[in-house]
């Protein structure tokens, strides 16, 4: 992969996504990132795309001018609630954006990618189950599904698919107040994941390094998968 590479982020205004940006600029890539607010980074090597990554039927669209090395899509929302009262369109937009985008980016950008460019879903540690987040936790387990699947179709051309998925994280959904009957566990480490740690997993799966990494979920989780 000759001169600069260049990552498509999705969600890159905060928490993780804005972490995956900071830390490939500094790797020396250029971002083009993807959020519906803007971007926090002035960076001259990123670019800002204010895209509604619910409305999916226009992302193809949106991207078809971009032929980036790697596609990392950080966008995510989490929505709580007990069987027997869950609100189904909250399942609906979270399947729309952890699913159906990650789908559909991949779709439209995945023939333009290099030979070795990468893609990386973020999933999450409840993609294994969680009481009071089944919705969440069925699109994050689809991401796993996408991602060995297009792994073995790509593979052939030496582009890795894999998903990072973080337990608790600090970022502003784990203080929503509207998750507050579901509170998030501190992981046995005795701290939430930190944004950064996340991101410096993904830059490791983007990297040469981990060209022969394909088709997993790499879980971080402090310790929380133990018990």
């Amino acid at each position: 992969m000759a001169g600069r590479p260049h990552a498509l982020v999705t969600g890159a205004s905060s928490g993780i996504g804005a972490a995956i940006v900071e830390r490939l600029l500094r790797d020396g890539w250029r971002v083009t990132g993807i959020s519906r607010r803007p971007a926090p980074s002035d960076h001259p090597a990123f670019d800002h795309l204010p895209i509604d990554l619910g409305d999916v039927g226009s992302l193809a669209s949106a991207v078809a001018d971009i032929a980036p090395t790697a596609l990392v899509h950080a966008a995510g929302v989490l929505k709580v609630g007990q069987l027997g009262n869950l609100n189904h369109d909250d399942g609906a937009a979270m399947w729309r954006l952890h699913v159906d985008a990650a789908e559909r980016l991949a779709d439209a950008l995945a023939p333009r990618l290099p030979d070795g460019g990468r893609i990386v879903f973020i999933g999450s540690r409840t993609a294994s189950g969680a009481a009071g987040r089944g919705q969440y936790a069925a699109t994050k387990a689809a991401l796993v599904a996408l991602a060995r699947s297009f792994a073995m179709e790509l593979a052939p051309r030496g582009i890795t698919v894999n998903v990072v998925a973080p337990a608790a994280t600090e970022t502003p959904m784990l203080k929503d107040p509207t998750r507050a009957g579901v509170a998030p566990k501190l992981p046995p480490i005795g701290r939430f994941i930190r944004p950064d740690e996340v991101a410096a997993t993904v830059a490791f799966l983007l990297s040469g390094d981990a060209a022969v990494i394909t088709g997993q979920q790499l879980v971080i989780c402090g310790g929380s998968s133990l018990s």
